[in-house]
């Protein structure tokens, strides 16, 4: 055992000679990293930096003309959206499966869960400051089990309208064009009509 006088170094390198190197590596995540604990460095191979740089993410800013709460509400009331879910017209279109068919369900808690579009989009509410912002784990049916994205809905008053600052990141690589349109097809249409 380790008496009270040994520091890290010390520690790292009694660690040493039980475990000599520890290699880290993912499925999607490209170098393996090699831990030397007898010399507390990092080194990487040759092919990068450990960092994923294939992730996309959308940033659109929309303006409606309405005032933050009525917009925050459209977003987060269990009727008023379900009425955006129509005027999208997604459920006569045929492209959601058939086995979504779920009624819209919006928690107004943070931590809580909501399902869109059939059942389709769900996630849990992270973070809900009224009137203000919204951020959500968010995932698609179709995405793998498991993989959520984090969509942000910053709501900023301008003057008699609301500029929605909106974020979305961790989604499926190559994703991004459809999702990039969906929202303006799925959300930001449909929210500008139900806003009128």
């Amino acid at each position: 055992m380790i008496n009270s006088r040994s520091n890290r170094r010390d520690f790292a390198l009694q660690l040493t000679s039980c475990v000599p190197m520890v290699a880290i590596t993912g499925a999607s995540l490209a170098p393996a990293i090699i831990f030397d604990a007898a010399s507390a460095t990092a080194s990487e191979d040759a092919s990068g930096d450990g960092v994923s740089h294939t992730a996309d993410a959308i940033h659109q800013e929309i303006v409606f003309k309405a005032i933050p709460k009525r917009v925050y509400q459209a977003l987060t009331d269990t009727k008023q959206f379900d009425k955006i879910v129509e005027l999208s017209g997604v459920r006569k279109s045929g492209l959601l499966p058939p086995e979504a068919n779920k009624p819209t369900q919006i928690s107004l808690q943070a931590g809580g869960t909501f399902a869109l579009f059939g059942g389709y989009i769900t996630g849990r509410q992270l973070e809900l400051v009224p009137n203000e912002r919204i951020v959500q784990a968010w995932r698609a049916g179709s995405w793998g089990p498991g993989v959520y994205s984090i969509a942000k809905f910053v709501l900023v008053e301008e003057g008699p309208a609301t500029r929605i600052v909106f974020d979305h990141a961790g989604f499926p690589k190559d994703d991004g064009k459809s999702l990039a349109a969906g929202w303006h097809k799925h959300y930001w249409g449909p929210l500008a009509k139900y806003l009128a």
